[in-house]
């Protein structure tokens, strides 16, 4: 079990709460601070999981003419255009496309931790456009686990702490029991005790993945989940997220440029330019930007 300090610095985390001691922890406090629960209370009934569930055909992501312009030294800079996206739920979808081409951006968006100029975005039923930085914090808490590129690994806890965490927040008295099942799954029973600096560059994204499952999210948002992999561990990575996505049921949309993965995937999603273009259309085989 975690102790009630490491308890206190990373429920200080992961609510933005202030607390010095979460303050020198770790790098990753603005990151995790972007993808967890707010804290400042609201009535949470109104966005209860069963509620945000109930969608109208199956659907489980939903954006309407979404955009988003940022201003440069030279203007207005315009990232994503005119996006008209559906996901179903329990659907895999890759999103590729060239380097700048607005995909990593549109998954922000999509995962509520960024806001459009333009447009709406519904995850489960409810419009998260309409929500302020609180409501959507708890969204994340509520609905969205992540995989990112870099592991984004707490470095001051070992691996179970690690995978344990979004459950402890959650206060769920089987954290343990489901973060042990899960690092078995992912092949790390024997690694449990270990910090991030111990572990591969596979093993610690073998850990971020059970940390994402441990969260019991609908959705799973993957960013480059292969990129900082050699070919073999990114096959062997690739297989873990098919696997546990299939058995738990998740949508599961993911940023990447590996070619194995995105044919893995129930749909290819192709942005030329921050627009959505046929995928026929999209770069050759080999060639994914």
């Amino acid at each position: 079990m975690l102790s009630p300090k490491t308890k206190r610095v990373f429920f200080c985390v992961y609510r933005g709460l202030a607390c010095d001691e979460a303050l020198e922890q770790n790098s990753n406090i603005q990151i995790l601070r972007r993808a967890a629960p707010a804290r400042r209370n609201f009535n949470e009934r109104a966005f209860s999981r069963e509620k945000t569930l109930e969608t109208t055909s199956n659907l489980m992501i939903k954006t309407v003419n979404l955009g988003k312009t940022v201003s440069t030294s030279e203007g207005q800079l315009t990232i994503l255009k005119g996006i008209d996206l559906e996901i179903k739920q329990s659907e895999s979808v890759a999103i590729v496309g060239a380097s700048g081409s607005g995909k990593t951006t549109l998954l922000s968006l999509l995962a509520g931790l960024d806001t459009p100029s333009v447009g709406q975005i519904f995850l489960g039923g409810e419009e998260i456009t309409a929500f302020d930085e609180e409501q959507r914090a708890l969204m994340r808490g509520r609905l969205v686990g992540f995989v990112f590129q870099t592991f984004q690994l707490l470095g001051s806890l070992t691996a179970i702490e690690n995978v344990m965490l979004p459950a402890e927040l959650k206060r769920d008295p089987n954290a343990e029991i489901k973060a042990r099942e899960l690092l078995r799954r992912v092949g790390l029973e024997h690694r449990m005790h270990h910090y991030p600096r111990q572990l591969s560059g596979g093993e610690q994204q073998r850990v971020a993945i059970a940390r994402a499952f441990a969260s019991s999210a609908a959705i799973l948002f993957a960013d480059e989940p292969t990129g900082n992999l050699d070919s073999a561990t990114g096959a062997t990575i690739i297989d873990l997220i098919f696997s546990l996505n299939a058995e738990f049921g998740t949508t599961l949309v993911l940023v990447t440029h590996d070619l194995r993965l995105a044919d893995r995937c129930d749909r290819v999603i192709q942005i030329d330019a921050g627009e959505l273009v046929p995928h026929a259309s999209a770069i050759p085989r080999g060639q994914v930007g």
